[in-house]
Order: structure tokens, then sequence, then C-alpha cells
């Protein structure tokens, strides 16, 4: 890896920074953790980076696989782990930075077949760790010879981490409002249609939503778009 120019760095840092600012729904967050991997791997020089974020929604919590370059897309594919297995799950659990020189030789690496396969020799990973000591993923960079990663670059690689857990932060709750928001407005698009329905067909509400529901999937169409459906037909009846 050669040294890495502070221009450099911080182009990269403030490139992340209006990225983070961008993103405003799920294909863009993918978009995101693919250039965090590309950026990072071209800026340090290393041969592959690979991102890991944890998944919350599940019971244990696993760690996933979400970006990486130069890796074939089968091992992308639902890639997962528990967060007491291998290197991304100790990174991750220790909170702290893991340096291994030959990962064939580490017991903790779990890609062994992988890393034969791409002649990858040394490692480190970084957590992603947001302000309040929050880890929320695994950055990993890998070698095709063995190399030693001085602590001068895997601080930068820790700042490089961090700032990129907070693009991925923004980015996840920019995508939740705007779920919400949808969500609220496609409940009232919902009661408006059920009104219409209810004065229409002289049925109760609970009877317009069933219908608003029916509808829906047999013309497999969303519930909103039926109830738009429902509105714009009333305002076409309203003005004939």
């Amino acid at each position: 890896m050669d040294k890495i120019l502070s221009q450099t760095y911080d182009d990269y840092i403030q490139a992340l920074s209006d990225i983070s600012h961008a993103i405003t729904s799920d294909l863009y967050l993918e978009d995101l953790l693919k250039l965090i991997v590309m950026v990072t791997a071209k800026v340090t020089g290393v041969d592959i980076c690979s991102l890991w974020l944890i998944d919350e929604t599940v019971a244990p919590p696993k760690i996933r696989l979400k970006a990486t370059q130069a890796i074939a897309p089968e091992y992308v594919k639902d890639r997962s782990l528990n967060l007491d297995e291998g290197v991304v799950g100790h990174v991750a659990t220790h909170r702290k930075p893991l340096i291994i020189k030959n990962v064939l030789r580490n017991r903790r690496f779990k890609e062994k077949e992988m890393a034969r396969q791409m002649g990858l020799v040394s490692m480190v990973g970084v957590p992603l760790m947001l302000k309040n000591d929050k880890v929320i993923g695994v950055l990993n960079c890998f070698t095709m010879e063995a190399y030693d990663f001085s602590k001068t670059e895997v601080n930068l690689l820790t700042a490089v981490a961090n700032q990129a857990a907070v693009a991925i932060l923004n980015t996840e709750l920019m995508v939740k409002t705007q779920v919400i928001q949808e969500e609220l407005e496609t409940r009232k698009l919902v009661e408006r249609a059920k009104e219409i329905l209810m004065q229409r067909m002289n049925i109760q509400g609970d009877e317009a939503y069933r219908w608003l529901r029916k509808k829906s999937m047999d013309s497999r169409k969303s519930m909103r778009r039926v109830a738009e459906a429902v509105m714009l037909s009333e305002e076409l009846n309203t003005d004939t």
C-alpha cells in the first residue's frame, strides 16, 4: 500500500460526505456501498476491499457481506456470519482493527478456499463505528502479497470506515423517513377511496377495505394504485 497523500484522503472523505446527503433509496444505498469499497481500494492500493453490515432485524444478529469489488458475484450473494464467527465477527464484537499477515494460516479466517483461488495473503479489518461507539459493520482490505500494515495506515482506514459509517447511517435514516412518508400518504389515499366506495356502493368501511384489498390482489397492483384509480374514477364521474 503506497503512502496516501493527505489531500487525496481529504478529497475522499469529502466525497463520502457529499454522497451521504444525496442518497434517498435502497438502490442508492447499494450504490453507495459499492462506491465505498471501490474508492477505498483505489485510494489505499489494496487488491480487494469488502464491506459487511450488521443485520439487527434477525435474532441473533448476523453480519452480512453487502459490497465488494474484484470478487465473483456468487461469493457476495447471501454471504453472512454470526457475530461470533470469522474475522468480521471478531472485529465487530471487539470493536477494534485486526491485522492478519497470512489469512491461510489464521484460524479465524473462514474463507480460505476463496483466498487460495484469488491469491489473497494479508488483510486488515476495521470496524465501522459511529460516534456513540456503536459498530454497524466491518471494512476489510486484502493484499495479494505479504504486507505489514502500518499503524498510520490502520488509523487512516479506521477514519475512512467511520466516515463511511456516518454516510451509511444517514442514508438509512433518509430511506426510513421516505418509507414512513409513503406509508402515511398511502393510508390517506386508501381512506379516501374507502369513503368513495362506501357512498357509491352503500357499504360499510370494512367491506370497502376488503373490496380494495381483493382488487389489489386480483390485479396484482398495490393498494395505493387501486385507491388512486378509485379516486380518479370519482373525479371523472364528477366532471361529466
